[in-house]
């Protein structure tokens, strides 16, 4: 057997691309060569995220062959780590026993993202494997609606009353089998379990031992209902700069609480979701089968066919103008690419305001206002030069001007439909990811050839 160099783990400084690269490497010498103890050593020494990540590069045949091998070993995070579109895959290898095991090894939180899209039956094999204490936590969490404060929280928290002692509260810390590695704060509760109050671990550390809790928490503690959005979360902590909160229920009282590297991560699939929707893609495209990801991709595909049928639409009834006046097919698609650029950018910015609850429904029109007049200024210096440049090569000021009007007109759509599509989008509830882009497109496009054709054939001819 060919003897191979110890591949260390990284250090902070290295391009993670190039240590999941040597990784694959490593993984499929060993894969040839049968040298298990070389998997089980690279599971064990590197961060969960890079074996993660590696499972994901391996091919499908590679990667299950490490699997088998290493699946007793595999560390309960590298699993909480790989892609949703791979879990069904290890699941089948792990088996109901094994992905009960990772589960009980992980957080409630974590737990609850790894079996939240398996069907019920697989839900029910996997629960009936773990612990009664477990199952309660974990049953309790898919009581929630998805993509809420509930599956956000982590169930594992330390409460305490307020006439302790900072000498109390850190012995009951040191004593609980189930404190997270992740503690920030300690929440005071009052006797119905409501909280009224919290401590951080460096507050309590700092304080003399005789200290009563109740005199140093803080009180601004932002309770969150089990029932809220995450996106309402990510907002919550974006705007408070908070480290971890509170989650009630309907009663008030403290069932969980969520830290910001949870967050985190909402508000990166938060963004990588609107980026992902805004070209029709979805997350997993990367991972899915052919026909899987042509077949969702055509279905927005036949939205651009539907905007090219009208536009051709539309310019057929403008055929005569256009052989009268030749010039006009070459310039017509100046006012619909330029419209449909700038109302894509308008789209963009009213996108991520709303996901990001900076558009308030009172700064509406507000909002509207301003993006038309960006278009005046900016459709303004287009028009002037556009016309310009028609008027002075090809010697005629009429188009020039009928070439500046109709984008000034299509800039000034392409900004008040920019901005409000997206509004009324989601004041409907509807994504306005998905549904902004096909629309303000198609509009920008077929009002921008009929404007043009329009004042062409009502001047020129």
């Amino acid at each position: 057997m060919t003897e191979t160099t110890p591949l260390q783990p990284p250090s902070q400084t290295e391009d993670p691309i190039e240590t999941v690269a040597l990784l694959k490497e490593r993984a499929e010498g060993a894969l040839v060569q049968g040298d298990h103890e070389a998997l089980f050593t690279l599971v064990q020494d590197f961060p969960a995220i890079d074996i993660a990540e590696l499972l994901e590069e391996l091919s499908q045949p590679d990667r299950r062959a490490f699997l088998e091998i290493v699946q007793h070993q595999l560390p309960a995070e590298v699993v909480s780590e790989i892609d949703e579109s791979l879990r069904e895959e290890v699941f089948e290898i792990l088996g109901p026993a094994g992905v009960a095991a990772v589960v009980s090894d992980l957080h409630t939180d974590d737990a609850l993202d790894l079996i939240e899209d398996l069907d019920e039956e697989q839900q029910r094999e996997i629960l009936s494997s773990v612990s009664a204490g477990e199952r309660a936590f974990l049953e309790e969490g898919l009581s929630y609606p998805e993509e809420s404060a509930g599956r956000l929280m982590q169930q594992e928290i330390v409460c305490v009353p307020p006439f302790w002692t900072v000498g109390e509260t850190l012995t009951f810390v040191r004593e609980m089998e189930d404190v997270s590695d992740h503690l920030y704060d300690i929440y005071v509760v009052d006797p119905s379990h409501q909280p009224i109050g919290a401590v951080s671990l460096g507050a309590l550390l700092k304080n003399p031992l005789d200290q009563v809790v109740s005199e140093i928490m803080r009180t601004s503690i932002h309770p969150i209902a089990a029932e809220e959005d995450q996106e309402q979360v990510a907002n919550l902590f974006r705007r408070y700069s908070l480290v971890s909160a509170p989650v009630i229920d309907d009663a008030g009282r403290i069932v969980g609480m969520i830290i910001f590297d949870d967050v985190m991560t909402v508000m990166d699939e938060e963004a990588e979701e609107d980026l992902l929707l805004m070209a029709n893609v979805g997350e997993s495209d990367f991972h899915e089968p052919v026909w899987t990801t042509a077949y969702w991709r055509t279905r927005w595909l036949l939205v651009t066919l539907f905007d090219v049928l009208m536009s051709a639409f539309v310019i057929t009834h403008f055929e005569a103008s256009i052989q009268a006046v030749t010039a006009l097919a070459a310039l017509m698609p100046i006012g619909a690419n330029l419209s449909g650029a700038f109302g894509m950018q308008v789209t963009t910015v009213m996108v991520r305001a709303l996901a990001t609850n900076s558009l308030r429904e009172a700064d509406t029109w507000r909002a509207v206002r301003k993006e038309v007049q960006v278009a005046l200024v900016i459709g303004g210096a287009l028009a002037v030069f556009s016309g310009g440049l028609v008027t002075f090569f090809l010697k005629n000021p009429p188009l020039g001007g009928v070439l500046a009007a109709s984008l000034m007109l299509d800039m000034i759509w392409a900004a008040f439909a920019g901005a409000l599509v997206p509004i009324v989008i989601d004041r409907f509830n509807l994504d306005p990811a998905i549904s902004s882009g096909p629309i303000i497109t198609t509009t920008t496009d077929i009002l921008g050839f009929a404007i043009f054709l329009g004042l062409a054939t009502l001047f020129l001819l």
